[in-house]
């Protein structure tokens, strides 16, 4: 298994801008092309998308973001669109995306990362706390997580 980054390997970007669309279709495709194509050079260290590749097959997908269309946006970074095909689940694999997410937390220099989510005792595993609840703008809510990085 082996994580790409996009901001790092700019030539997947197009193959990440199709799997984040593939996946979380629930999302307009608008944003996931715009969000990764304009991580490719940014001036500051977030966003970051991520790949989980087994071999040159994509199997997984996370985030690095700002905010993840919720209203504590007070609390900043955020992994996010954690996802595992479900033929390789269940072998911990996202465990590698999530600890990509909090190196480069620590990286840029940030003390805690969040998640939204509606798991409950999934991230708990990996260290994350729940603190709380937060809003998305579609009328729906989510458990907000934080994990101490620092």
């Amino acid at each position: 298994m082996n994580i790409v980054s996009v901001r790092e390997s700019p030539k997947y970007v197009d193959r990440a801008i199709q799997y984040f669309q593939s996946v979380w279709k629930s999302i307009l495709p608008e944003i996931y092309q715009n969000c990764i194509s304009n991580c490719i050079g940014a001036k500051k260290p977030l966003p970051q998308w991520y790949l989980l590749m087994n071999n040159d097959s994509i199997i997984g997908c996370a985030g690095l973001i700002t905010n993840d269309f919720i209203s504590r946006m007070d609390l900043y970074p955020w992994v996010c669109a954690v996802f595992i095909e479900e033929n390789y689940r269940g072998n911990n694999y996202a465990s590698l995306l999530l600890e990509k997410a909090k190196k480069d937390t620590i990286k840029a220099g940030f003390s805690s990362l969040y998640l939204a989510t509606d798991h409950i005792g999934y991230y708990e595993k990996f260290g994350y706390s729940y603190i709380g609840k937060g809003y998305h703008p579609w009328d729906e809510e989510s458990r907000i997580y934080e994990l101490v990085v620092s």
